[in-house]
């Protein structure tokens, strides 16, 4: 059961989401039909096909890992590798060898 606080700040941000969403739309509608009939001779595309781009453009070029960075993502990976002990280092290393081939490296 959500606690009030949660629940306020779902009835807050819901909102501000689809309309943030709504407005993305609009302009990636806006821009696509301005700009690429014009130049390329493309079609004027609807406000469901803009949604459609900016979801599959979030898949291709962002992914759904979050925002983190690329040194966030470094840190964390490197975080894991450093509380493991040398049974699971090297249990991951013959893992990873018999995935990737190539010749086991030696520390």
């Amino acid at each position: 059961m959500m606690d009030r606080r949660r629940m306020r700040k779902l009835l807050v941000l819901l909102p501000i989401g689809i309309v943030a969403i709504a407005l993305f739309g609009y302009i990636v509608m806006s821009l696509w039909n301005g700009l690429v009939p014009p130049i390329f001779g493309g079609r004027v595309i609807t406000f469901w096909q803009a949604l459609g781009i900016l979801v599959l453009s979030r898949i291709l070029f962002g992914g759904f890992s979050g925002r983190r960075s690329r040194e966030q993502r470094r840190a964390r990976i490197i975080d894991k590798w450093e509380r493991m002990t040398p049974e699971e280092r090297e249990k991951f290393r013959a893992g990873m060898q018999g995935r990737c081939g190539g010749t086991p490296q030696t520390s």
